[in-house]
């Protein structure tokens, strides 16, 4: 292992503490806004009290969300009228997404979210409350950002931590200061987009980013509404190494061929040390797994298959073993079960930090080997390197998204290769190969709750349509000549669906959030269920049914409505692919 960087740096909060109580302040009022927690922040204005400061600290993470959980009862409202600020330098939907969840938040009470004139000014919410007993109020909201150039050369808006300082009603200083989070991130990005990386991909084999600092966590509106800075910097790390790197490759932006190699930041919360060490080291060799014992049916279970539980169901479905190996060397297992029907592939855990799929690609096969002519390949966890990472990862923060572990080892979407040696990609050869399948069902999920990039313009570069969940949805591809199929198919599938109240209740109300903050969904709505429909022109079966099931960070119940959807939506395609005059 070799260490590419290894520092301390000073929390923010213990730096103003000892700014502000340096010398006497009379008549000095303070406000400042931090990446720390509420509890840190009022324990923080009692110690500055009790020095002769009065203080009053804010998050620079969501403000205005931070403002209804903070400062405001607001249980009792009947409306609330959100002017949000837009700035030339983001998309102007920025600060309405940035105040999700609060629809979800307010319950009964009524949300408007109304774009204010474009300004580059610093940028502020009004808002405008109306409580039930006739009560009103008007707030405003500050919501510190800095502009700047981020490592693509791009003009962005991210948030920042900010003081300010008033004498009697004098500003006398009002401005951007670094925070320990954007330092890490900035010293991060510096260190490794400066070191001297081999000329070929992959550059590594695993790049270790360890942070631990402290942060922010709520869930202010259950599954939907998890908060949490530290999870924020992973993404921002992770995608923001992602771009450095297809950049140095010379590939276009997003080019999910890139194989870097393995890039793990592993981000901790501290009690107020801040420390970064970057190192890069050979890959996590495969062990043996004490097996889980966990016999809980498959229809029960509540969080994501350890593999051997997984491959201990695969084994239990008759047919014929097929297998690949992954970059590491762990087995990626497959079956193939012969019948007299129409032949599908199912796969699932393409992006291994989706893992509702597993569960429902094992439970569909076990359903379809009782049935007489069923006719399918099963690939129930296709990215075996990637889940040993999110299992890795999730040990310590098991409400995190951990990107990291979407792709395989050496850093790229398996869909995507397209050169030898294929590894894992093997493995849906030899399932399209046997089964001669004209489709194939690919299980996959999304984040459950908001998905952020704070310190590279906040929404997600390349994945904006994906920061906020919209319920369970599903993208049918198709090849040229195909489309009547494709369509008649994804017809079936959501009418089968829609029979499922819990799976209606629970899409309607997150689009209906989604709306509120993001939009219109630019997707067709079909019995119930979003939909996207388009051709391609892409190695593999006819027809592709892609499902998307907000899975990323859920437990219990919530995975248990996943999962049963994730199978739901397989038999359903089945009894869709008899029905279909195929050309």
């Amino acid at each position: 292992m070799k260490v590419l960087l290894d520092i301390e740096l000073p929390r923010t909060l213990d730096e103003w503490q000892k700014l502000l109580t340096k010398e006497p302040r009379p008549g000095m009022t303070v406000e400042g806004w931090l990446f720390e927690g509420p509890q840190v922040r009022r324990a923080a204005e009692q110690r500055l009290r009790a020095a002769g400061v009065e203080a009053h600290l804010h998050s620079a993470y969501k403000p205005l969300v931070h403002h209804f959980l903070e400062r405001l009862a607001h249980e009792d409202l009947a409306r609330v009228t959100v002017h949000y600020p837009v700035h030339p330098n983001a998309p102007p939907r920025r600060f309405a997404l940035e105040a999700y969840p609060l629809v979800d938040m307010l319950g009964a009470a009524e949300l408007q979210l109304v774009p204010k004139p474009e300004s580059d000014a610093l940028p502020v919410y009004e808002v405008e409350l109306a409580w039930r007993d006739g009560r009103r109020r008007t707030d405003t909201v500050l919501a510190p950002n800095r502009v700047h150039v981020d490592h693509l050369g791009e003009t962005l808006l991210s948030p920042t931590a900010w003081l300010r300082e008033r004498r009697g009603g004098t500003v006398v200083a009002d401005g951007p200061r670094e925070s320990e989070h954007e330092a890490v991130f900035r010293h991060a990005m510096d260190c490794l987009r400066k070191h001297h990386w081999p000329e070929a991909e992959p550059y590594f084999e695993r790049l270790d980013i360890r942070v631990d600092l402290p942060g922010i966590a709520s869930a202010p509106a259950r599954e939907t509404g998890w908060i949490d800075t530290l999870e924020a910097l992973h993404e921002d790390l992770y995608f923001s190494l992602l771009e450095v790197f297809q950049r140095r490759s010379g590939r276009p932006a997003g080019d999910r061929r890139l194989q870097p190699g393995q890039i793990v930041p592993d981000i901790r919360a501290s009690d107020g040390a801040v420390r970064l060490r970057i190192s890069v080291g050979p890959w996590t060799p495969p062990g043996d797994e004490t097996p889980t014992g966990d016999n809980t049916p498959l229809a029960r279970v509540s969080a994501p298959l350890a593999p051997d539980r997984a491959m201990s169901e695969l084994a239990h479905i008759e047919g014929r073993r097929f297998e690949a190996r992954s970059v590491q060397g762990r087995s990626v297992a497959g079956v193939y079960h012969p019948g007299a029907g129409p032949a599908l592939v199912i796969s699932g855990a393409q992006h291994a930090n989706e893992t509702s799929g597993v569960v429902g690609a094992l439970r569909a096969a076990h359903e379809l080997a009782r049935r007489p002519d069923a006719h399918f390949a099963l690939i129930p966890l296709e990215n075996p390197d990637g889940y040993a990472l999110h299992r890795e990862l999730c040990a310590h923060a098991p409400r995190h998204m951990h990107h990291a572990a979407r792709y395989t080892a050496l850093g790229d979407d398996l869909e995507y290769r397209d050169e030898a040696p294929y590894f894992e990609r093997e493995a849906r050869h030899q399932a399209f190969a046997l089964s001669g399948a004209q489709l194939h069902v690919n299980l996959h999920g999304y984040p459950a709750h908001e998905w952020t990039r704070p310190f590279c313009g906040y929404i997600p570069r390349g994945f904006e349509m994906w920061t906020v969940p919209k319920g369970f949805f599903l993208i049918v591809r198709h090849h040229a000549g195909w489309a009547p199929q494709a369509r008649a198919l994804t017809e079936h599938v959501c009418r089968q669906l829609a029979e499922r109240r819990d799976l209606m209740a629970f899409n309607a109300a997150q689009r209906a959030s989604y709306n509120a903050h993001a939009g219109e969904l630019p997707f067709e709505v079909i019995h119930g269920t979003a939909c996207m429909i388009s051709e391609v022109n892409r190695p593999g079966p006819a027809l592709t049914l892609i499902t998307e099931f907000p899975d990323e960070t859920i437990y219990g119940e919530p995975f248990i409505l996943a999962h049963d959807t994730q199978t739901a939506t397989v038999l359903a395609a089945v009894d869709a692919l008899g029905a279909l005059t195929l050309p």
